[in-house]
């Protein structure tokens, strides 16, 4: 019995003795980030003044001044298969004053002008292929900016075994995260600002991007609470998906002319590349 009690008296002692020492970080490629010299968390105080005073001047800066309701076109590459389509369609329920149109094989350029017309605010262009969605252009009008994504992981509602009925008309609460860089902060700016500033919180549906390691994950809830109200939880509504940035033009959309804010590197130079590096 003796041995015993010394026994459990060393444990407690270790136990005690590892307390005092302070937990390892994991080491992951978040913790290990390269710091990007235009990183605002942790900034000192003049660079985080600057970036305020650039937010407060740029082409989305009338949306967070409220001055506008946001007007959404939702359009296609030419001949869309079903599959994107419904994705479309699918976004028409989650963003409010949105519209989905067939593209009839115009150009961006007249996409745009003709928006611009219209009073649209924004402009998403879903491309494909082989019958799967795999491209995201979002264009700020009228002026800009242009931000191109690679789409990928996108699952609609019935892939997940949800009806879009359960999606109501509802203004959602909008949730950006981890979005830490100027050029991140900018790409967020762009996808909140296509959702009305004043969600409704009887609907209780919240959208979601999240980045991480520079892949921005979308994903579409609805929060329920228990009877006693305590406690909440998430259902899924759908659809899911997965954009990565390829770029980001100043102005509308224009491949010959444009003026490149940020462009990905090629294969070759992304090799070179440190793994612990991001961009947003």
């Amino acid at each position: 019995m003796a041995r015993g009690k010394d026994k459990k008296k060393r444990k407690l002692e270790k136990k005690q003795e590892g307390d005092d020492v302070p937990k390892k970080i994991p080491h992951t490629l978040e913790t290990l980030r390269e710091k990007d010299e235009t990183m605002l968390v942790n900034a000192d105080t003049e660079e985080q003044e600057e970036a305020q005073k650039d937010m407060e001047l740029d082409e989305l800066s009338t949306y967070y001044e409220n001055s506008y309701e946001p007007k959404v076109l939702i359009t296609y590459s030419d001949n869309p298969h079903s599959k994107t389509r419904i994705f479309g369609r699918e976004l028409t329920r989650i963003i409010p004053n949105s519209l989905s149109r067939y593209r009839q094989r115009s150009s961006v350029k007249r996409i745009v002008q003709s928006a611009i017309r219209e009073d649209v605010t924004d402009v998403i262009i879903i491309n494909e292929n082989q019958r799967q969605p795999n491209g995201f252009l979002l264009i700020h009008l009228p002026a800009g900016p242009t931000a191109h994504f690679r789409l990928s992981s996108c699952k609609i509602t019935p892939e997940l075994g949800k009806d879009h009925k359960e999606i109501t008309i509802h203004r959602p609460e909008v949730v950006l995260n981890n979005f830490s860089t100027r050029l991140g902060l900018t790409v967020g700016r762009m996808l909140g600002a296509l959702f009305h500033y004043e969600p409704q919180f009887r609907g209780r549906r919240a959208v979601t991007f999240h980045n991480q390691r520079d892949y921005i994950f979308f994903r579409h809830h609805r929060y329920e609470f228990t009877k006693d109200g305590k406690r909440a939880k998430l259902c899924e509504l759908g659809p899911r998906f997965t954009l990565k940035l390829i770029s980001l033009q100043q102005g509308t959309f224009d491949s010959k002319r444009g003026d490149y804010e940020w462009i990905i590197a090629g294969r070759r130079h992304q090799m070179e590349t440190s793994r612990r590096k991001f961009f947003l």
